[in-house]
Parts: C-alpha cells; sequence; structure tokens
C-alpha cells in the first residue's frame, strides 16, 4: 500500500499556496504589495512543492538523457513547474499567481470534500445506501461547485495567460527604452520568451487555451479590417500572424478532448491516481 503522505503533502502546497496567493492579491488590490512580497514568494513556494510531487509521481526519478527530458518537457504538470520556478525568482507580478491560485482552489475544494469532510463530518447513510456512497451535505455542495464552475474557471484561466504574456512583452518593450526602463512594470527579455514557448505548448494540451486564442484573433481581425483602419497596423497583424503561424509549426497534435490537460496536477498522487 503507498504511503498517504506525498498526498497530504501535494494538498498542503496547495493549501499554503491558494492562502499565500490571496494574502498577496489583496495587498496588491489594495496598493500594499511592496510590503507582502514575501507571501508571492511563500505561493510559488508552495506551487513548486505540490507540482514536484506530482512530476515525480508520473514521471519518476529525474535521469540525465534526452529520453527523459523529452517525457518531462511534454509533460504539463513539468511545464508549470518549470514556469512557477521562473516566477519565484523573478520580480513579483500579481497577475502571475492567478491561473496558480485558480487550478489550487479547485484541488483544496475537491481535497476537502474527499479526504476532510468524511473525516470531521461523517454523512449518515440513508436507507439502503452504504457508508462508502454517502455524503455530507457539504460534500454535495462542494462537488455541486466545482463542477458548475470548472469549465468558466479553466478558461477565465486560459485568457489570464493570454494577459500575462501581453503583460511580460509590454514590460520587455518598457525595459529597453530610455526613461522607461525605470517603471516597476518592467521585465526582462526572456520573459516574454518563455512565456510565449509555454503558451504555445498549452496551445496544443488545452481545448481552452486553443479557444481563447482563436476568439482573440477573431476580434483583432475584425478590428484590423474595419473601414478607416490605416494599411500599416493592418499590414503589421498580417505579419505578427504569419511569424506566430511559422513559430508554432509543430508536428504535435492539440488534444481533442477540451477538459484534458486543463487544470495540470488534477488527480492527488495517491496510488493508482493517473497524477
Amino acid at each position: 500500500m503507498a504511503s498517504p503522505y506525498p498526498h497530504y503533502a501535494w494538498a498542503g502546497g496547495h493549501f499554503l499556496l491558494l492562502a499565500a496567493s490571496l494574502r498577496y492579491l489583496l495587498a496588491w488590490i489594495t496598493f500594499k504589495s511592496v510590503a507582502y512580497a514575501f507571501w508571492y514568494k511563500l505561493a510559488f513556494s508552495g506551487a513548486l512543492a505540490s507540482y514536484a510531487i506530482v512530476v515525480y509521481k508520473s514521471l519518476g526519478t529525474p535521469q540525465p538523457n534526452m529520453a527523459y527530458l523529452r517525457k518531462a518537457t511534454a509533460d504539463e504538470n513539468f511545464q508549470y513547474f518549470v514556469l512557477a520556478l521562473y516566477w519565484f525568482f523573478s520580480k513579483p507580478m500579481a497577475l502571475a499567481l492567478v491561473p496558480y491560485a485558480t487550478f489550487s482552489l479547485f484541488h483544496v475544494l475537491t481535497f476537502t470534500r474527499t479526504n476532510l469532510i468524511p473525516r470531521v463530518l461523517p454523512a449518515t447513510p440513508a436507507a439502503g445506501q452504504s457508508d462508502r456512497t454517502a455524503q455530507h451535505p457539504i460534500a454535495k455542495t462542494l462537488h455541486a461547485w466545482v463542477k458548475a464552475n470548472y469549465d468558466p474557471a479553466m478558461r477565465s484561466v486560459a485568457w489570464a495567460e493570454l494577459l500575462i504574456l501581453a503583460r511580460v512583452i509590454l514590460g520587455a518593450v518598457i525595459g529597453i527604452i530610455p526613461y522607461l526602463n525605470r517603471l516597476p512594470i518592467r521585465n526582462s527579455l526572456l520573459a516574454p520568451l518563455l512565456f510565449a514557448h509555454f503558451l504555445r505548448l498549452r496551445y496544443f494540451h488545452s481545448a481552452f487555451t486553443r479557444q481563447v486564442i482563436q476568439s482573440s484573433d477573431a476580434i483583432i481581425t475584425k478590428n484590423a479590417s474595419a473601414p478607416g483602419t490605416n494599411p500599416s497596423i493592418k499590414k503589421a497583424i498580417d505579419v505578427g500572424r504569419t511569424l506566430i503561424v511559422r513559430w508554432c509549426s509543430t508536428s504535435m497534435v492539440p488534444q481533442a478532448n477540451g477538459a484534458a490537460g486543463a487544470a495540470p496536477a488534477h488527480a492527488a498522487p495517491t496510488a493508482g491516481a493517473r497524477r
């Protein structure tokens, strides 16, 4: 029988990530985030712990060979682990926490429903119902909420990740412009390169990301084609789209399952779990 401790450590990481994210985002909303940078680091510490456990469960012990590297880079949880590592060592950016906190919210609620509530609030089986299938009303409410809000939340995550790309591109541009490179929103040129590659991988793994990118492309195309639009803007958009298509050309095939890969580390690292 597998040890339950990795399962609880995984859940603990998500509880830490969610709590620290909420604290930092609250400080950011109230313009006090500078004094709460510790909570930003703490949030990504929880993310690194949880994703490291899932990656180890999924891929096994790291091996210094190309086969393991190819397998790891194709794994969504490993991608989010690497990204969390980058955010941990980078200057705090509140928007970066949104996808991780959203994933953690669903993991925390599911863990609470399946592991905590049965121990703290055991359900009384109805007539003809076994103890195993009985659920406390709170557990049923959590299950219904998660089921109803999962798809909208994953779609919001996809939009948030697209906004993060726009944000780091803006920060990189500001960073190379004299007199503007002192603004606090600047970031390195590595940030948009790394996140653009990450988003490219998300495009092939998540139907939500594909839908969001296609929707944003349609919005840009519609506005660029509007009467009175400067021809140079239309040309710039066409060139940009061509470059993006060429860069994204790959042998990877988008997954057909819309929910597959939408929320990495969806299953706790227990015996027999998928991840």
